[in-house]
């Protein structure tokens, strides 16, 4: 059984990070086994709980992946560990739009059978606070909130009202922060800088972040309440066992339908990575091997060519509009992508990887794979998509559908090309994407846990 705590808030911006991540590195530091999680699709706090903990940080994304998958994605990230944090998304009762709890921190937490930490901002209130917690912990009795953690504690005198406060509301106080010892971490357009941009930075920030929960937590009692957790009775998701009953038909289709036996040479995939593009889940990769792919990485910041060998490429999501000018310099990466793409080679690429297919990114020279343009706009789109596909593609078979997520604050013009690559159902009916040869190309990221077909297709193609 792993222990486990879920770390939540009535709203963003009240700790949830801090604190989460403060964890992990705390217990980490004790010599625990701890295995990182965030809920929902963000990127860039998976990459501080890995700094944290030494391990891959996973998303658990109901919506994604579906609520069946997410006990099993837990006990596969989490295997051998012996205790694991789940940082949770916005409020803790806040999921997709429209949705009910769906992707909610409550949903997971309660398929978890995990117990609930929450973080309340203490700082414009005293007694309050506790008809917050009893309106929070009495919401849904199948949410078990063990504990609370006050963040932006002011005074002594401050702590005292806020502790005599909630002694009547049965919900322990496991610790308590203070305003003055708030943690510095660098933001801009879309939230956190990754770890891949500021690592000596990141790192003192991490352990600040320790050193702030060290002294402020009951780590004792935390880790009680964390091997409350019941054992669950579901089995860890394999990568090695996509096929289960039931999914390929949902998957873009099985490597045999594409003509290609799944056996014979591992074809060497390359992963985009680097500072430019740190948006991934590490399943993708997991998947991709099991599939029989060769997986290497490389950075188009400053590799100059693919790696050795190279069938096919996958380039994820990131920040390539901050880096416009140091991957335009690359021009000969710039040009062995574009060949590679014209040679009909599987080119899977999402978001930051659409952009840097594109002719110019902000007026600067891109691979050119994609007739049209791309630039910064004020504008940002965000939220979970339902869509299908509308062709045949290295990466999905035409009519596959599936969920996705987008978020970014550029504009493509035009934002798809004569063979789109989605048709977008939900929230609104619109075509976008590029397919084109091998290429498919979208500001949709996916969860290919979901589909595990699309790894196996795409391993196909390269092969073949």
């Amino acid at each position: 059984m792993v222990a486990r705590l879920v770390i939540a808030a009535p709203s963003s911006g009240a700790g949830k990070t801090t604190v989460a991540t403060g964890l992990m590195a705390a217990f980490a530091g004790r010599g625990l086994a701890v295995s990182p999680h965030k809920v929902g699709p963000d990127y860039i706090d998976p990459g501080y709980h890995a700094l944290a903990t030494g391990r891959p940080g996973r998303n658990l994304d109901a919506y994604l992946c579906g609520t069946d998958l997410i006990a099993p994605l837990f006990l596969h990230g989490s295997r051998g560990c012996e205790l694991a944090v789940v940082e949770g998304v916005m409020g803790l009762y806040d999921g997709a739009a429209d949705q009910g709890e769906l992707a909610s921190t409550a949903q997971v937490a309660k398929l978890l059978r995990a117990p609930v930490v929450l973080v309340v901002d203490a700082s414009s209130q005293s007694r309050s606070v506790a008809a917050l917690v009893h309106g929070f912990a009495s919401w849904d009795p199948e949410v078990r909130i063990g504990g609370v953690i006050l963040n932006k504690v002011a005074t002594d005198r401050h702590e005292h009202l806020l502790r005599e406060a909630l002694g009547e509301s049965g919900v322990p106080v496991l610790g308590v922060l203070r305003r003055a010892a708030e943690v510095a971490t660098p933001s801009r357009h879309l939230g956190l800088v990754p770890v891949a941009e500021r690592h000596a930075d990141a790192v003192d920030a991490v352990a600040s972040m320790a050193e702030q929960v060290r002294l402020g937590c009951d780590l004792d009692a935390l880790l009680a309440l964390a091997r409350s957790a019941p054992e669950l009775p579901e089995q860890p998701w394999v990568p090695e066992e996509p096929w289960a009953p039931g999914v390929g038909e949902h998957a873009g289709g099985p490597a045999h339908a594409l003509g290609v036996p799944d056996d014979g040479p591992r074809p060497v995939v390359a992963v985009a990575g680097g500072a430019a593009f740190t948006f991934s889940y590490a399943e993708h990769v997991e998947l991709l091997r099991a599939a029989g792919a060769e997986v290497v990485g490389f950075d188009p910041l400053r590799d100059e060519r693919l790696p050795e060998g190279t069938r096919g490429v996958v380039i994820g999501g990131g920040f390539p509009e901050v880096y416009a000018p140091e991957l335009s310099a690359n021009e000969p990466l710039r040009k062995e992508v574009a060949e590679l793409a014209r040679s009909g080679a599987p080119v899977a690429a999402e978001c930051a990887g659409l952009l840097y297919l594109a002719r110019s990114l902000d007026g600067r020279p891109m691979c050119g794979v994609l007739d049209a343009e791309a630039r910064m706009s004020g504008r940002l789109t965000l939220g979970y998509r339902e869509a299908v596909a509308v062709a045949e593609s290295p990466l999905a078979a035409a009519g596959t559908r599936l969920r996705g997520h987008e978020f970014h604050r550029t504009v493509l013009d035009p934002g798809a090309g004569p063979t789109p690559a989605w048709g977008m159902v939900r929230p609104e009916r619109r075509v976008e994407g590029f397919v084109q040869q091998g290429v498919h190309a979208s500001y949709l990221h996916t969860h290919w846990a979901s589909r595990p077909g699309v790894a196996a297709r795409f391993t196909a193609a390269c092969r073949a």
